[in-house]
């Protein structure tokens, strides 16, 4: 047993260069010194005149900081498992051989974790992410889909500690959803969750066919950063439709029963943006903005518009041949992703939000186009 410590002593010390690497890739010299930077800045009693700016100063410090801090956490954790092993062979104490493996394991993992956080360097990968999701023709089926992977994504954010709100929900004819909005937030939860953006494809015998045939459903998930500068965005008055009705479906006792719900539709591109959560009607009314605000955004940004006026409102069919991943109940089970060929046998697992080797893989794949 004393020879399975060595090996881990040995995998230990043969990691110090992988984390080394990481700390290159991290420029945590460079974050060192432009925290100085940063700090001096904030000493001056001028810096705080200028709010705007100060809150910019303050959030770039808090992220330089945490990354070093994460980083010399995940070295000195190194170190001590090292030492630990070392103590563990010199005292011939088997007992210690769970601990060192464990602790490998994690350092492994988390040095995985923050070298995939490099590649979360899109201008809004930071942001918190809006998501929302829609079923696609067949009915009962479809909108049974599309709350299957709401609650996935929704078990993704809670095991990651992000918090998660619901922002719209609209109830299916006899089960699942018509549509419904989620706001994740926390740091990076635009840049993990676009990958999930797209049509995905469910394949099952369902459960609302009699005659327990399969069937083939699909559902959509829309995913955009919560932007900064959505005030910047003007809306006439006359381009949107605003209606009002009563708060329904996942909501629960955070749902206000009345008629304080608001739907906006954007006349000229056919979007429609909805929010249910606020305690006031006129709160709901501007949450909703903000929200349509996002997506004109989200849209002229990704399809390089100059000018939000240029939008022409096109929508992707939720249908065959658009999807980027696949969900197998039945036959056998399987989760493949269209883009980068990942693929889990572990359908259980996927849909309680274990979506991690997806979007792991999203990124790399990203990364190298």
């Amino acid at each position: 047993m004393i020879i399975a410590l060595e090996e881990a002593k040995y995998k230990l010390q043969n990691y110090r260069a992988n984390i080394i690497d990481l700390g290159d890739a991290l420029r945590i010299s460079e974050k060192k010194a432009r925290i100085e930077e940063l700090e001096e800045k904030t000493s001056s009693a001028e810096f705080w005149l200028d709010s705007e700016n100060s809150s910019r100063v303050l959030q770039e410090l808090k992220q330089c900081k945490d990354t070093v801090e994460e980083y010399e956490t995940l070295l000195n954790r190194l170190d001590e498992a090292v030492t630990l092993a070392e103590m563990a062979i010199e005292e011939n104490d088997e007992s210690c051989i769970e601990e060192v493996q464990s602790e490998l394991d994690e350092i492994v993992a988390q040095e995985e974790r923050m070298r995939i956080e490099i590649l979360l360097s899109g201008q809004y990968d930071r942001n918190n992410a809006i998501v929302s999701f829609h079923p696609g023709a067949g009915g009962t089926e479809a909108q049974d889909w599309a709350s299957m992977l709401y609650r996935m994504i929704t078990r993704w954010g809670e095991k990651h500690n992000f918090k998660v709100k619901l922002m719209d929900w609209l109830d299916g004819d006899e089960a699942g959803l018509k549509s419904a909005t989620i706001m994740i937030e926390g740091i990076n939860a635009y840049g993990y969750l676009k990958s999930e953006h797209g049509v995905h494809r469910l394949v099952r015998v369902s459960p609302f066919d009699s005659a327990g045939r399969r069937h083939t459903s699909f559902a959509s998930i829309e995913v955009m950063p919560e932007f900064d500068e959505v005030d910047k965005v003007e809306i006439r008055d006359e381009d949107i439709e605003v209606t009002h009705h009563r708060s329904s479906g996942a909501g629960g006792q955070h749902i206000n029963k009345t008629d304080s719900a608001v739907r906006i539709l954007h006349k000229p591109t056919g979007i429609v943006v909805g929010c249910q959560t606020e305690r006031s009607q006129l709160q709901n009314k501007e949450t909703a903005l903000k929200m349509l605000k996002a997506k004109l955004m989200e849209i002229k940004l990704r399809e390089h518009l100059e000018r939000i006026e240029d939008i022409k409102g096109n929508k992707t069919n939720i249908e065959w041949g658009s999807q980027i991943r696949s969900y197998v109940f039945m036959p056998y089970t399987l989760v493949k992703d269209n883009r980068t060929g990942f693929e889990c046998g572990n359908i259980v697992a996927v849909m309680d939000g274990e979506i991690d080797g997806f979007i792991n893989a999203f990124l790399k794949a990203s990364a190298t186009q």
